[in-house]
């Protein structure tokens, strides 16, 4: 492989991963090269979007490469969610809402388990809609993150506090005669 393809795959990848990231390790598996050429790629790479051309940038935390956007770019991408927060809140973004307000604080592996599907978008759009936020990192291997309700969240739904909302059923006090599914 050249240069270039190297450089798109690495670019393809941290676009993958999204905001968890990848490690050097991670990408020298896949790509199979030395970890001395995956930083060259990396530097080239940040160097290229270090330009006003580009809307994000490849930063490291914790030896982890991720995208994330320019702090230049943050005042659009504020008010392009202003703008959507008349909009309602589709039934993927009530189902994880729901699931970080009853569990939090919680991972996103954690929530795709009982969501059943990936939600990497759906965090970053809610926290961009300041519904959700980091709490921290949990101390599971891979330190992940663990997301939470904002204030704004309490607002948007007329809650007090968490304590208000709604108990959830309770399946494991059904009898052996009643079926979930007749």
């Amino acid at each position: 492989m050249h240069k270039e393809q190297i450089k798109a795959i690495i670019e393809g990848l941290l676009y993958v991963v999204g905001e968890e990231g990848i490690t050097k390790e991670q990408l020298c598996a896949v790509v199979d090269i030395l970890p001395l050429e995956i930083d060259s790629y990396i530097q080239e790479l940040k160097e290229e979007y270090q330009s006003d051309e580009h809307g994000f940038e490849i930063v490291d935390y914790a030896e982890v490469y991720r995208f994330v956007s320019k702090t230049s770019i943050h005042p659009y991408v504020e008010k392009l969610f202003k703008m959507n927060k008349s909009n309602s809140l589709s039934s993927a973004a009530i189902e994880t809402l729901a699931i970080i307000a009853y569990k939090e604080p919680i991972t996103r592996v954690e929530i795709e388990e009982i969501r059943g599907v990936g939600c990497d978008l759906m965090l970053r759009k809610l926290q961009m809609r300041n519904l959700i936020k980091e709490l921290g990192r949990s101390d599971a291997p891979g330190r992940p993150i663990l997301y939470g309700v904002t204030k704004e969240f309490l607002d948007v739904f007329k809650l007090v506090s968490l304590k208000e909302l709604p108990d959830l059923p309770n399946y494991d006090s059904l009898s052996d005669s009643e079926n979930l599914f007749d």
